[in-house]
């Protein structure tokens, strides 16, 4: 590690954010570059970017000064990357089983009254197990995911998601039932 970078890391270390700031402005340019280069998305590398100088942030303390600070962040950009692509595989795999095993017939993807309808039956669920049902049904996380982004135990988001996905459900069957009804 030269000194310059041993400095920013010594400052950072005693909670000096004028030494990060310096640390991106430095290493911004080779961070997002590989990340570029690694994804299709210009938007997802400099979002990972953030992520990965945050991360560094928050783990300046278990930087060793082994490997270059550029090359210690370069790896935690390539870890970022891996997690989000594992999150878009599920994700994938889950709207793909999703699209596969929901019936389709000639009707529109959805009209402005089932979306009416989803929203105002997710605002009826109460706010834990929205956020839960929200974080996993919606956007996709897992339930251990979700469990740390909301501070809950892996069981309770289970449960929320479990009960929640049902009143969801049994709200829109309902409101399914009444367009039925009304000719809809």
């Amino acid at each position: 590690m030269d000194s310059d970078d041993a400095r920013l890391v010594e400052g950072i270390r005693s909670g000096s954010e004028q030494a990060f700031n310096l640390m991106i402005d430095r290493h911004q340019q080779a961070v997002r570059g590989f990340l570029r280069r690694l994804l299709a998305n210009a938007a997802d590398a400099d979002d990972i970017a953030q992520e990965t100088f945050l991360a560094a942030w928050q783990d300046i303390h278990g930087y060793r000064g082994g490997a270059s600070l550029r090359s210690w962040l370069c790896a935690i950009a390539w870890r970022k990357v891996k997690s989000a692509q594992r999150t878009w595989i599920r994700r994938r795999t889950r709207e793909t089983t999703y699209h596969a095993n929901t019936p389709r017939g000639d009707e529109p993807e959805s009209s402005a009254e089932d979306r009416f309808a989803v929203r105002q039956a997710m605002l009826a669920l109460p706010i834990k197990q929205r956020a839960a049902v929200a974080l996993c049904l919606a956007e996709g996380f897992s339930h251990a995911e979700a469990a740390d982004a909301l501070g809950f135990p892996l069981g309770t988001v289970k449960s929320h998601v479990t009960r929640g996905k049902a009143l969801l459900l049994q709200a829109l069957g309902g409101a399914l039932r009444q367009d039925a009804e009304k000719g809809g």
